[in-house]
């Protein structure tokens, strides 16, 4: 065997790549300081697609980013049909030259079953009950690689296999990120969320995806499994069916009355907070027995008695909070209860500053009303 014939036998003459992996995004066919024969059989499987890199660059010779990229087929390697390998200079054989080049095997196919998941809570104001709510959510998507020479340059670089590991991380934070944004804009009420999974996963691909052309991917589905709510929140779902709280911002208030009733009834004190949550629960009797009221007057042909005048209701300052307005029935049951007295702060609307109740003769009824101490 000739020297020239012991030279060629090592120049390589069939490239190609068979993924035993499923996370492998860019492979970097291996050389190991070989040169590509010219004549090479160039192997591109489905779901491949095969970038040509020479000496780090993958633009053609007027520098217009025009890359040597192959889809699924065989190909036969030769300078003459190779942008970037026909700028190369100083050939020492002539066009029958083996050159160096690297060549770069992508997979296209669909990466599917990948997790994201918000780390941490994140809070929007919610558009029902006005005030801010903590959630959380988790889901799965998948994607594609869509530009391949876009993700060697933004990403991959020289790295010779770079799998889904080195880029995931990057990824759910995009998507974290962007579902936030789509939730807390979308003017959704919470407890309508579930019912618009698909839309907002529709939307979230939209905004996620102008993220990831950046990076030459390509979001192709993403699914909401699940978004959970604080456990006062969701007892409160569950309690939906029998309260019907859900399109109902005043039951939902009520039920929130009626919650922090319960939790002071179960004060082994029976002072104070106690008293407060009785009269908490008179007064979301009264506003519900108002709005019944209110409602009947609605129906009532207007030749109807003008309604009586507005029923008298207090503020009480309760360890420097200011809790009510209560009526003088849910005043009567928390002197009952012990947590009113004369010497309790009131204040309603006309009035110039806070006064012992003991002063103020409307009161005066609700005080009269509890029998004396039996005497011993």
């Amino acid at each position: 065997m000739g020297l020239w014939d012991k030279i060629t036998g090592e120049f390589i003459d069939i490239i190609e790549w068979t993924d035993s992996t499923q996370d492998t995004l860019v492979y970097r066919f291996e050389r190991r300081g070989n040169e590509i024969k010219n004549g090479a059989q160039l192997t591109v499987r489905e779901t491949q697609a095969a970038v040509m890199v020479n000496e780090g660059t993958m633009q053609d010779k007027n520098g217009d980013g025009v890359a040597d990229i192959f889809v699924p087929g065989m190909y036969t390697l030769e300078t003459k049909n190779l942008p970037i390998l026909s700028t190369l200079k100083g050939w020492k054989y002539g066009f029958n030259s083996p050159f160096k080049a690297e060549v770069y095997f992508v997979n296209t196919k669909q990466f599917i079953n990948q997790g994201w998941g918000t780390k941490h809570e994140f809070t929007i104001v919610d558009s029902q009950l006005k005030k801010p709510i903590r959630l959380k959510a988790f889901g799965t998507y998948a994607f594609k690689i869509k530009d391949p020479v876009k993700l060697i340059k933004a990403v991959v670089g020289t790295d010779g296999k770079y799998t889904i590991d080195e880029l995931v991380d990057q990824l759910r934070n995009i998507i974290t990120v962007r579902f936030t944004d789509t939730v807390a804009s979308s003017g959704i009420p919470i407890f309508n969320l579930a019912a618009n999974y698909n839309e907002l996963s529709d939307e979230v691909v939209k905004n996620v995806n102008a993220d990831f052309e950046e990076l030459g991917l390509a979001v192709t589905k993403l699914f909401v499994e699940n978004i959970s709510f604080p456990p006062e929140i969701e007892a409160a779902i569950d309690k939906s069916g029998s309260i019907g709280i859900i399109g109902d911002l005043n039951a939902f208030n009520q039920y929130q009355m009626g919650t922090s009733m319960e939790k002071a009834a179960e004060n082994p004190n029976g002072t104070a907070s106690g008293g407060i949550g009785v009269g908490m629960g008179f007064m979301m009797s009264n506003n519900m027995m108002n709005n019944n009221q209110n409602q009947n007057n609605q129906n009532q042909n207007n030749n109807m008695p003008p309604p009586p005048p507005p029923v008298l209701t207090y503020f009480v300052a309760v360890s420097g909070q200011q809790t009510g307005p209560f009526d003088v029935v849910a005043l009567s049951q928390m002197v009952k209860a012990g947590s009113f007295n004369k010497e309790s702060l009131v204040w309603k609307q006309g009035m110039a500053g806070w006064s012992a109740a003991g002063q103020i003769p409307d009161l005066s009824q609700v005080f009269n009303s509890v029998p004396p101490p039996i005497p011993g």
